[in-house]
């Protein structure tokens, strides 16, 4: 019996994964390095997310009017990573969810504030 192979797509894919080494396979050798500090990365979280995040709700919905939903994705978000950190989620789940936190905010921010 004969046995098809497809050459182009081995190629392609060989040919992506050089092209988006650095940006995936460098940021998750990072992130499985962090795997020992991960109670660290949890703790980060939390003070920054107490500190800098949850005060953003209260400047934004008071001072630039704007819609409750702020306050949703920012007490979404702190509950999430503090549930994804007592749950025993991996470290590229934790560090995903932080980064995810802060693009957020940063987007809440300059979309209401400026």
């Amino acid at each position: 019996m004969a046995t098809l192979t497809n050459t182009t797509a081995a190629l392609k894919t060989t040919v992506a994964a050089n092209n988006n080494s650095f940006s995936i396979n460098k940021l998750t050798a990072w992130a499985d390095k962090q795997a020992p500090n991960r109670t660290m990365w949890f703790m980060v979280s939390l003070i920054a997310q107490g500190v800098l995040f949850l005060p953003v709700p209260a400047v934004l919905l008071y001072y630039f009017d704007a819609p409750l939903a702020v306050l949703a994705v920012t007490l979404g978000l702190f509950f999430s990573n503090i549930i994804a950190g007592m749950g025993g989620a991996s470290i590229r789940t934790l560090l995903a969810l932080f980064a995810v936190s802060i693009l957020a905010h940063l987007t809440m921010v300059v979309l209401f504030a400026l």
